[in-house]
């Protein structure tokens, strides 16, 4: 295991906004991200940089220690270390989805606005498990239970995948509220270190966001029942875990287009100033098609950005079925940009961009970003989705 150094986080009071910090969180995680996807390993070096400066707290609100970041922010962050180290920026975002359901699901509690203050002081970094091998991976159901005993509770759960959870300082584990729950009355517990224990029941070797480390581990987790969100986990799934956990990933997926096409400029570029160049240079249709691509998948984003921070104060309009299916349709449609955008990136670089080495090499954002359409499939998505729209008519006009 790499050790790295963290600084004393506490006593650091930044002046400068959140994107200017991550730019050099950003660049760490560009120094070491070949060695993340070779090894497979988390990036210790990102994440001591997020924890330096205070990244990892940038959404909880000022009185508790944090900048008040928007939503927006947040994915520009992601978008920044998506162009770096796509493993860093989705261990970011899923980072950034706990804090969400934090604030806006646990307001009241005195136990979770504790665990808020210390996430501010300790730079705590929080994990998910939602996902069980009883359920095939279906979030909306769980087979593990919480059991109480006075003012106890306790829960065993086979994650199949829990992504950098040997890592993770704390972890937000959906499970039935009761063990004669209906798979589907959920409620989400978090944990921290102390809380719980993980046994590996799965390895992770994959193609592509290698160092998220999604080992599959049993959960045994026990604590106060205070630990177990006050809101049930039917509101806090419309409300926040689809709609941030879509515009995070797709920052982050975003981010990882824009580095394949920022090698493919400067390949192209490159070709451009060869004495022997007389026509256009080689590629260069492709990167129109990568950069063209890349804009209309950033213009997306940002209208679904919009969209939700003028929805985000009201539940309703959170759970309505037409805002839903926007943001199911946004993970869709921005998977299936960014592996076209990677796709014309490589293009473009020819040879140079499916090597393995050199400067031009796009090997590592097309495995990270191949991911996209898979992590929560899209036929699945589009599927579940296919119903509610039936309920919509087909605009007559470009502006509603």
């Amino acid at each position: 295991m790499t050790t790295v150094e963290v600084p004393d986080t506490a006593a650091q009071t930044p002046a400068a906004h959140p994107s200017a910090r991550a730019r050099l969180v950003a660049a760490a995680a560009a120094e070491h991200a070949a060695e993340v996807d070779r090894d497979a390993r988390f990036p210790f070096e990102t994440f001591a940089a997020a924890r330096q400066h205070r990244l990892l707290s940038m959404l909880v609100p000022v009185d508790l220690g944090g900048d008040g970041a928007s939503v927006s922010d947040v994915v520009d962050v992601c978008y920044m270390l998506g162009m770096s180290c796509g493993s860093s920026a989705m261990i970011f975002a899923m980072h950034q989805i706990q804090v969400v359901i934090l604030l806006r699901h646990a307001e009241h509690s005195a136990w979770h606005q504790q665990l808020l203050r210390r996430l501010c002081e300790e730079q705590l970094l929080f994990a998910s498990s939602t996902t069980e091998n009883q359920t095939g991976g279906v979030v909306r159901a769980s087979a593990c239970a919480v059991e109480r005993d006075g003012s106890r509770m306790s829960l065993v759960k086979n994650a199949t995948v829990m992504s950098y959870g040997a890592e993770a300082d704390g972890v937000l584990v959906t499970a039935r509220r009761t063990p004669d729950s209906q798979p589907s009355d959920q409620v989400l517990v978090a944990f921290v270190k102390g809380d719980y224990e993980l046994e590996k029941i799965k390895e992770w070797d994959t193609m592509g966001m290698r160092g998220t480390c999604s080992t599959g581990f049993t959960l045994r987790g026990c604590g106060d029942g205070d630990q177990v969100l006050p809101e049930s986990y039917e509101r806090i799934h419309p409300q926040s875990m689809v709609p941030i956990a879509h515009l995070t990933w797709s920052g982050v997926w975003c981010g990882i287009a824009a580095g394949a096409v920022a090698r493919a400029r400067r390949f192209v570029r490159k070709g451009a100033t060869q004495p022997s160049s007389a026509q256009a240079a080689p590629g260069a249709s492709h990167l129109t098609r990568a950069m063209m691509s890349l804009r209309a998948l950033r213009g997306s984003i940002a209208s679904a950005v919009a969209s939700y921070e003028n929805a985000a104060m009201e539940a309703d309009r959170l759970e309505a079925i037409d805002f839903q299916a926007g943001m199911n349709l946004l993970k869709v449609n921005s998977s299936e940009l960014a592996i076209e955008t990677v796709m014309s990136a490589l293009q473009a670089c020819g040879l140079s961009g499916y090597r393995n080495d050199g400067e031009f090499s796009v090997a590592r954002h097309l495995r990270d970003v191949l991911s996209s359409s898979i992590m929560i499939n899209n036929e699945r998505i589009l599927a579940s989705t296919a119903s509610s729209l039936l309920l919509f008519e087909v605009p007559s006009r470009v502006r509603d």
